[in-house]
């Protein structure tokens, strides 16, 4: 089932499929996801050092986002306008401050299930590394998280680990499953170096779960 874990710091990282692993976690307070889209937007011309792979290939299949909904309390999945969630009052919205010609999506949205007003970050999508071709900005995961209630965030779709940085800058715990051993290394490799930034820390504060879902005492 779990084919690899990692616990590096407050992030403790699994490889294996979400289908199989969720299930097993018992709970989490927040779901913060960007699941493959399934319309082959890595093998786009534009992204032409990712070649295609099958994740790219289809969406993940409605109950992965029930499992999804029944393990948290709170859930923003970017790229939910193109998966059959519930209406929602609430949507976010990246703006990737592009000119009106240019060739790929000017904007992506994400699916958000508490209410609130739609809102908007604003970022150009160059100027940062890409490991991962729909790899969003760590800025705009961090702005995410600004949303979700204290506790322990999970993102089941991993890949190349931004969610996980992310939590390690604003200080939070987080799980994270990769179903790909490629990208799983990225995100092992990328969240170390978040932590080994000597100005990332943040103060944290105790978490109750942190027994429950990591399977070790609290600090």
């Amino acid at each position: 089932m779990i084919r690899k874990e990692v616990t590096i710091g407050d992030c403790k990282l699994l490889l294996g499929d979400m289908r199989e692993i969720v299930p097993t976690l018992g709970g989490v307070d927040a779901v913060l996801t960007d699941p493959p889209y399934g319309i082959g937007i890595a093998s786009n011309p534009v992204r032409q050092r990712h070649e295609r792979k099958d994740w790219d290939a289809q969406a993940p299949a409605a109950t992965a986002f029930e499992l999804i909904r029944a393990a948290s309390a709170q859930q923003i999945i970017w790229g939910g306008n193109y998966f059959d969630l519930p209406p929602s009052q609430c949507f976010l919205v990246w703006d990737k401050v592009q000119p009106e010609d240019f060739s790929l999506a000017m904007c992506e949205q994400a699916w958000a299930s508490f209410q609130s007003p739609a809102k908007l970050y604003r970022r150009r999508v160059v100027g940062y590394e890409k490991f991962h071709p729909t790899q969003k900005p760590v800025e705009l995961m961090e702005w995410c998280i600004g949303f979700l209630a204290p506790g322990v965030i999970l993102d089941p779709f991993m890949g190349s680990g931004t969610t996980g940085v992310a939590c390690a800058k604003r200080g939070r715990r987080f799980i994270g499953i990769e179903i790909s051993e490629e990208y799983f290394e990225i995100a092992v490799e990328r969240i170390r170096k978040a932590y080994a930034q000597p100005d990332f820390f943040v103060p944290r504060s105790p978490e109750p779960k942190q027994e429950a879902l990591f399977g070790e005492a609290s600090a």
